[in-house]
């Protein structure tokens, strides 16, 4: 029995997201169906991030174990030949048996683009969200220096969370504009569920002018979702990538 450790790459536009669901597809189940048909025999990934519905991603993580001889670097190969061509596997590796990508040390880094424009760009439509009142990157720039460090996000976690501690550390937030894109790039040791989101959607406001950048101490203090913007879009979110420490 050996630990085989995968870097995945998706468009997550026609997926019910990454995990598995009885009633929809999904990253994973693509996943264990055509790691099962290639090494015969049932397969199981765990993934590090269990992304939602229709956000991407460029580096997520997942594990299984397989009895086969297959070396680990050569089962991307031949995984990909099977798998949908929204789904492409970076890199495949033999791994230790006591690597699990959700309990490891690691930081997770994020992107979430917004079109700021007049009209909407046919190709941006999956892969952004679509913004057409102006928004000020300086002024969300500097709401995110609230954000740094480690606090209680109870503010910014989706209804529906079960967890022990919604205390997180976010290591760096960037706001950074490139004509008409504003790119929102976080990392951090952990987020809550739809975290990166609300972050987001809270931004937007602050970039309009609907709050001060201030505002967003008073939002994390309150330790209440009602405080904070709106969940912006999922297609607009990628997982850039986990660094396992």
């Amino acid at each position: 029995m050996k630990r085989v450790g995968l870097i995945v790459a998706y468009d997550g536009t026609n997926y019910c997201g990454w995990q598995v669901q009885p009633n929809g597809i999904t990253i994973q189940g693509e996943l264990n169906r055509c790691l099962s048909e290639l090494l015969g025999e049932e397969i199981e990934t765990i993934g590090a991030s269990r992304t939602d519905a229709g956000v991407h991603a460029m580096g997520n993580v997942a594990v299984f174990d397989t009895e086969t001889r297959m070396p680990g670097e050569k089962i991307s190969y031949a995984l990909n030949q099977r798998l949908p061509e929204d789904i492409r596997i970076q890199l495949s590796e033999e791994m230790p048996m006591d690597f699990h990508p959700r309990y490891c040390d690691s930081v997770k880094t994020y992107e979430y683009r917004i079109l700021n424009r007049r009209f909407q760009i046919p190709t941006e439509r999956l892969y952004s969200y679509f913004y057409h009142y102006k928004l000020d990157e300086k002024k969300m720039r500097e709401a995110t220096s609230y954000l740094i460090g480690r606090h209680d996000f109870a503010s910014f976690c989706g209804a529906g969370a079960q967890v022990k501690s919604t205390v997180r550390t976010i290591r760096s937030v960037e706001v950074e504009r490139f004509g008409d894109m504003v790119t929102i790039r976080i990392s951090g040791e952990g987020f809550l569920y739809n975290m990166v989101r609300i972050i987001a959607g809270t931004l937007i406001e602050i970039g309009n002018g609907q709050y001060p950048p201030e505002r967003m101490q008073e939002i994390l203090d309150a330790r209440d979702r009602e405080w904070a913007g709106p969940t912006a879009p999922a297609k607009g979110l990628t997982l850039l990538g986990i660094q396992y420490e």
